[in-house]
């Protein structure tokens, strides 16, 4: 016999090998496979695209060999649809199912899932177990629950287990593969003559023994999922599968108190178990509602702080008596759910023929009945032996009077033993009055109309009182949910609440263009809205931290909640200011202006900048406003200086006359010298215009 298991759809798988030759592919034109999470015993979980919707998902592809056989793909289809149409919290949506050749010509089923970011149930189980006792049932409830929505669909999980059940980064808690062990169990078995599937540690009895699977088989995995939550391990364990398997066929789950902290568990989670794990299918809760509503019992036993409650226990525990009839080879089970029924019915085994008698002695053709004071004698009278009677001595009158007597007493006997009848009866039937006669379950009225409710409630001995309330998925006017939940226990007369649908929570989008961030984000408050994604850009017109536009339209109907962008206004954009010293001002000018700034110009003599160049700026540099003022000042080059006229003077005269002007001077020959130290011509002229401190040559004869 081999084992084998599925992975849910997670998001905290390690990436696949670049060697994954799916990896890349697109599935049917539109699933792109972008990354492996994880690898089971019959199929393996891919994350990718709908390039159609554009959102991430995961998809399961079944192994090579799975797609070959026509019935498995037929019953992997029906099952796939079954699964799809389960609408609940707490369950993994199934998006789409098909087939396609994605490994050469191998056809291979695939189906399409919801991606859960976050970890596994064993993940947890793996880094905290055991765990204290109000923890593991507020990880096990939403699992139940699930279980429950699929148990009224008419779908049975097969395979629950901790690696099923996903938790969400956002502490959701969701079940994976509903309905999908159905469709590779038929088509396992017929490959392999009898292969079991699902993780052996979690089967139920009647799997391994027949093959027969029904909704309390997955209350069974469900209270050994919470047997290892409390406890940290698994209830059986074997050197092969086939031990384990066994195991849960002939041991029943110890209590999780054996195991667990001392004194963490109390005796009523201990029945709980005991109830959910219990070998005959008809001793364990008959669904998923049924076993989330004793969830909910214990669960509020332990938030109340009860370390015991006798009566809970009582409840909870599951208690057989087998009614033997004549024929040694058969045998009858009898459901008791109390105490008190038991011992009621243990004059059963003690009052018929003993089975070790040999069959043909046990022909009396009259049925078994106890006796009853109708076969008791007469009460006796001490000292008087009724056999006896009255010698011919004794006088007619004291006979008369002694038979009064005896007759008197004999009436008193019989009335002492009716009073005690009565009595019994009384006590009896007020007993199971107070246990059981006033009480009755709650209906479910889920999904039904206002005046069906009413009707089935009051059918149950219950009035109703309807409150309004949302819902994504139920129909205006139908019943969303019920206080106490379906199943509970109830007294006979009391009222339970019942909320009405009104349909989908909705709200409108108020108007927040043109309000500053803060006023927008308390108006989307005030409407049940929050502000998601804040960007800012820059504008001409709008000022700083004025919102310009906004992720919906004003008036759009929005759920609770919902998170609408805005774009908020970061006022006029800033401007780089570059240092234009010593560049053209004429192209310094036109540039600041084209950027927006305004620009000023004056003009100075420079002896150090040309002429035309900037010889300075204010500011000098940094980020401005658009409309800002730029200071520029144009240099006019240096300061210029008449050249004085120095024709005919002596060489010394020349040079004192020229740097008293502000000149420097130097000498050549000219041309026709003849060595009288006089000044012929300079350069530049005399008359001329020279910049000041400028060298001015003498030309000497």
């Amino acid at each position: 016999m081999t084992m084998t298991s599925t992975f849910g759809a997670r998001g905290s798988g390690s990436r696949g090998p670049s060697g994954d030759p799916l990896v890349g592919r697109v599935l049917d034109g539109r699933y792109e496979i972008t990354e492996r999470l994880a690898r089971g015993g019959m199929a393996t979980v891919y994350k990718g695209i709908d390039t159609r919707l554009t959102r991430t998902v995961a998809v399961k592809i079944m192994h090579v060999g799975l797609g070959d056989d026509l019935e498995f793909a037929r019953k992997f289809d029906h099952e796939a649809r079954a699964a799809a149409r389960l609408s609940h919290p707490n369950v993994v949506s199934v998006f789409d199912q098909g087939a396609d050749a994605v490994d050469g010509n191998v056809v291979r089923p695939y189906i399409v899932m919801e991606y859960v970011e976050g970890q596994t149930l064993r993940d947890v189980v793996n880094a905290h177990a055991p765990l204290d006792p109000l923890a593991a049932l507020d990880l096990l409830e939403p699992v139940v629950s699930a279980l429950a929505a699929a148990h009224d669909a008419g779908l049975v999980h097969r395979d629950v287990k901790p690696e099923n059940v996903l938790l969400g980064d956002r502490g959701k808690v969701k079940v994976a593969d509903f309905g999908l062990a159905k469709a590779i169990s038929s088509q396992t078995q017929t490959a392999t003559q009898g292969l079991l599937i699902g993780t052996v540690s979690y089967l139920p009895p009647e799997l391994v023994t027949s093959g027969h699977t029904d909704a309390r088989s997955d209350v069974y995995s469900a209270g050994v999922v919470l047997f290892e939550l409390l406890t940290g391990r698994k209830p059986h364990s074997g050197e092969t599968p086939i031990q384990v398997a066994y195991a849960h066929v002939h041991q029943d789950v110890p209590p999780p108190s054996a195991h667990a902290p001392r004194g963490t568990v109390p005796p009523y989670l201990d029945a709980l178990v005991a109830r959910a794990t219990a070998r005959d299918p008809a001793l364990r809760p008959p669904d998923g509602r049924v076993l989330l509503t004793q969830v909910r019992r214990v669960r509020a036993a332990l938030l109340a702080g009860l370390t015991d409650d006798p009566e809970l226990t009582q409840d909870l525990t599951p208690t057989a008596v087998r009614v033997r009839e004549l024929d040694p080879d058969s045998a009858l089970t009898q459901v008791v759910g109390h105490r008190a029924d038991l011992e009621a019915t243990q004059h059963i085994s003690t009052a018929r023929p003993s089975f070790a008698a040999p069959r043909e002695e046990l022909t009396d053709p009259q049925p078994y009945a106890p006796p009853t004071f109708r076969d008791a004698p007469p009460p006796v009278v001490p000292g008087h032996d009724p056999r006896l009677r009255p010698s011919g001595s004794e006088h007619a009158e004291r006979v008369a009077v002694r038979r009064e007597r005896e007759a008197r007493r004999r009436r008193r006997g019989w009335v002492a033993i009716i009073l005690v009848l009565l009595l019994t009866t009384v006590a009896a039937v007020t007993g199971w009055y107070l246990t059981e006669g006033r009480f009755t379950s709650a209906p479910a009225l889920t999904t039904l109309t206002r005046a069906d409710a009413a009707a089935v409630a009051d059918g149950a001995d219950l009035a109703v009182d309807f409150t309004d309330g949302w819902s994504e998925t139920v129909p205006v006017g139908e019943v969303v949910s019920t206080e106490p939940a379906p199943g509970a226990r109830v007294r006979k007369g009391t009222r339970i609440e019942a909320v009405l649908s009104r349909g989908p929570e909705r709200f409108a989008m108020p108007t927040v263009v043109g309000l500053t961030a803060d006023a927008a984000t308390a108006t989307l408050r005030d409407a049940n809205l929050k502000v998601g994604k804040v960007t800012t850009r820059w504008s001409d017109t709008v000022a700083q931290g004025v919102v310009l536009s906004a992720g919906q339209g004003a008036g759009s109907s929005l759920k609770r909640d919902t998170a609408v962008a805005l774009v908020v206004s970061g006022g006029p954009q800033p401007v780089k200011l570059a240092d234009w010293t010593g560049k053209d001002a004429a192209k310094a000018t036109a540039a600041l202006k084209k950027a927006g700034l305004t620009v000023s110009v004056t003009t100075a003599n420079s002896d150090e900048v040309e002429s035309g160049d900037v010889i300075s700026q204010d500011p000098p540099s940094g980020s401005l406003k658009k409309g800002d003022e730029v200071a520029l000042v144009r240099s006019l080059g240096p300061v210029l200086v008449t050249v004085p006229n120095v024709r005919a003077m002596g060489i010394r005269k020349a040079e004192e006359t020229m740097e008293a002007a502000g000149f420097k001077t130097k000498t050549k020959k000219a041309t026709n010298y003849l060595g009288l130290g006089y000044v012929v011509t300079s350069s530049p002229g005399g008359g001329q215009q020279a910049p000041k401190g400028a060298t001015i040559t003498l030309a000497l004869v």
